[in-house]
């Protein structure tokens, strides 16, 4: 059965697209611990991080790096935070989530709730920050 990530890949379902390219696409979390928290998904429907290939790993986490640094410079923080935890959708994926302190990281914590418009306008300052 497709995940929720492959069927945002595929368009079936929206998403606040920040980037993409044939192998890799990064999202706004629509459930996220702060403001700017972003996903970045291989194109490839693999649950585990670690059963990905080499080469598509390092390719992974480079994608993420140029995502990281655009929200960087969008969103006022002290510096992006990386985590992977792979439990909550059996696709791989990295959460990239600004932070100014380490709770802002903590995925105990209770999701906020960001309105379309807020959204929009924080996908407009990513984006133009690549």
């Amino acid at each position: 059965m497709a995940s929720i990530f492959s069927k945002i890949i595929s368009k079936e379902i929206p998403a606040y697209i920040i980037a993409e390219d044939e192998n890799y696409i990064a999202f706004l979390d629509v459930f996220p611990l702060v403001i700017g928290h972003a996903l970045v998904v291989p194109k490839q429907e693999v649950d585990y991080i670690f059963d990905i290939d080499d080469q598509p790993l390092s390719g992974l986490f480079v994608f993420s790096k140029k995502i990281a640094k655009a929200l960087e410079k969008a969103i006022p923080c002290k510096r992006i935070g990386i985590a992977v935890i792979g439990l909550e959708v059996a696709h791989a994926h990295i959460h990239l989530v600004p932070l100014q302190s380490v709770n802002d990281i903590n995925f105990t914590q209770t999701k906020i709730t960001v309105a379309p418009d807020v959204m929009l306008a924080t996908l407009a300052s990513i984006k133009a920050q690549l």
